[in-house]
């Protein structure tokens, strides 16, 4: 039996086909979303130019989109660079950099105080993959200058490291590198260009995890990754499209309103971050204290010829005890996240020994400056009195009182 028509059920025949998008006048202030992840061109000889580079255009997403584009030419702006690629993850972003530009048997120098998962990546992964990798202290360019060997084809440092605190001999490193012909990566994830700019400094490639500060809410993850010669731009490229490590849209178009209060989110920060250091120095219960823009930090006096008056909002301080006092601190300090993340627009608290860095062995961790009691603390925006007010609470806590 045939069932009875529906004048008012639209035609299965057309309602899958495509409207055009209304034209107008006027154009959004806000940026658009764009989910499409395929594009539709107008005949083969214009996808043909597309891919041969003669016209602009989009075809498939992995491939490249709107809102990732529009991301990275801002971060681009910040950075004093061009041609930058957003990326799923900041990991994305070095693995993007590692498989675009090293073969099987090219050398890799770290500084050895780097993100715990970089570091896994350097000593564990790219081995298992064909590549040599090595560590050096990036205190000093003489510790890299000691280290190279014949097939040493890149330098990776952070100009800040992960989460010590401390402070990388950029320009001498710049300088070792040139003078070998070795690729310098900087990570900028903790400096950000509020900070440091690398490329100002020597650097042939930026990587950013733009998941933390530069996007500042906790809601995304993506990476970026911009190289000073157009091939390692183009290698990065295809190796991210290759291996998908694509960005979704909807996290480009977050971050790049995220960056919207970046200045303002950072400046902020900033100035609680020297509060909150000096505040916390001398407490009983603990026992370092370490932020840059202090005298008595290690690398103060590189920090400020470096960075000028900028030392950033990230606080690392070290508590007596092991995990017992560590968990009475957590608990104490309870309306402070303790979240394995960093450059939100809240403070939160990290402990590398559970979270960034447990990979490594206690006695690697001590090596590096990581007790058992070691934290690491992203400045939010939140009032340096309230703050202040809750550390000292988590710390009265541990010392019993």
């Amino acid at each position: 039996m045939t069932p009875p028509k529906d004048d008012n059920k639209p035609p299965l025949d057309t309602i899958v086909r495509r409207v055009e998008i209304p034209e107008s006048a006027s154009r959004p202030v806000a940026t658009p979303l764009f989910p499409s992840v395929v594009y539709s061109s107008p005949s083969a000889d214009t996808l043909d130019a597309q891919y041969e580079g003669a016209v602009d255009g989009y075809t498939y997403a992995r491939e490249g989109h709107p809102n990732a584009d529009i991301l990275a030419a801002k971060i681009d702006g910040m950075e004093g660079a061009e041609g930058g690629i957003v990326t799923s993850s900041g990991m994305a972003a070095i693995s993007a950099m590692f498989l675009g530009l090293l073969k099987a048997g090219d050398h890799v120098l770290a500084g050895d105080q780097l993100y715990g998962r970089s570091l896994r990546m350097l000593s564990q992964d790219l081995p298992r993959m064909g590549f040599e990798t090595g560590f050096f202290d990036a205190g000093s360019a003489d510790n890299l200058a000691a280290a190279i060997r014949p097939n040493t084809r890149m330098v990776m440092i952070e100009a800040v490291s992960n989460p010590t605190l401390r402070v990388a001999d950029v320009a001498g490193i710049a300088a070792m590198a040139a003078r070998h012909g070795l690729i310098l990566v900087v990570d900028n994830t903790f400096t950000t260009p509020a900070v440091f700019r690398p490329f100002d400094h020597g650097a042939d490639i930026i990587i950013h995890s733009v998941t933390k500060f530069l996007a500042g809410h906790s809601d995304v993850t993506l990476g970026y990754v911009a190289a000073r010669d157009p091939a390692h731009r183009t290698a990065i490229y295809d190796a991210a499209v290759t291996w998908g490590m694509t960005p979704s849209p909807f996290d480009c178009w977050l971050a790049e309103r995220g960056l919207n209060s970046f200045e303002v989110r950072f400046a902020a920060a900033q100035d609680t971050a020297r509060i909150i250091a000096d505040g916390l120095a001398g407490q009983p219960g603990l026992t370092k204290v370490l932020y840059p823009g202090r005298n008595d930090h290690p690398d103060h006096d590189l920090a400020a010829t470096l960075f000028g008056g900028s030392f950033g909002n990230m606080v690392s301080f070290e508590i007596a005890g092991g995990r017992d006092e560590v968990n009475r601190f957590i608990a104490a300090a309870g309306k402070i996240p303790f979240a394995p993340t960093l450059g939100d627009v809240a403070t939160t608290l990290s402990h590398p020994a559970s979270s960034s860095h447990r990979a490594l062995s206690a006695e690697a961790r001590a090596a590096l400056g990581m007790s058992e009691g070691f934290f690491r603390l992203s400045v939010g925006i939140e009032p340096a009195a309230l703050l202040l007010g809750e550390l000292n609470a988590a710390l009265a806590a541990v010392n019993g009182e």
